[in-house]
């Protein structure tokens, strides 16, 4: 018996939208944590780790990108496991090796009224890993700022980080706001 062309797509549609499904609930919605803060949150499947992120977009594109650039909080557990710069553009090569010889890339950034450079850790050209001390003063601050070499030269993004609840932070990551 042959099988028609029709009959097979069908089962491969209706498994397809299932499996995004499944995904996207997997993710969680979003929901406002203050301010221009979004938080999502999820249970791996595996470990039943409760996972939050934490997401802060950027007020201004940086030129020749598609998309803001974001900030990310990764939380597991209570803990912070990763705190993260997206600029969603090519981003210079690294320029100094870290303690551990990782690859990074010096940033100056603007916290409030307080400037200071950072070497965070350049992450195949995709994004740079945040250090705590910085991920602890933008959740406290009302305006912050990262300048950074990219590929169409030094650029600015601009983030409002304001208004985040702070006990939302707190319970799920374990970090407190700190001033710089």
């Amino acid at each position: 018996m042959a099988l028609s062309l029709h009959s097979v797509r069908k089962p491969i549609l209706t498994l397809v939208l299932s499996l995004s499904g499944v995904a996207l609930f997997a993710q969680g919605a979003g929901q406002s944590a203050g301010g221009n803060w979004m938080m999502y949150e999820a249970e791996d499947t595996m470990t039943a780790a409760r996972k939050v992120r934490f997401e802060l977009e950027a007020d201004n594109y940086l030129r020749g990108a598609d998309h803001k650039p974001r900030v990310v909080l990764f939380c597991t557990d209570g803990k912070l496991s990763l705190a993260d710069f997206r600029p969603n553009i090519r981003i210079a090569p690294p320029d100094r090796p870290g303690f551990r010889g990782q690859p990074q890339m010096e940033v100056t950034v603007r916290v409030d009224n307080s400037h200071s450079n950072h070497g965070w850790n350049w992450v195949n050209g995709e994004f740079l890993a945040m250090d705590k001390g910085t991920a602890r003063e933008l959740i406290g601050a009302s305006i912050f700022k990262v300048e950074l070499p990219t590929s169409q030269g030094v650029q600015i993004a601009e983030f409002s980080p304001a208004d985040l609840d702070h006990s939302l932070v707190s319970k799920a990551c374990g970090i407190t706001p700190k001033k710089p």
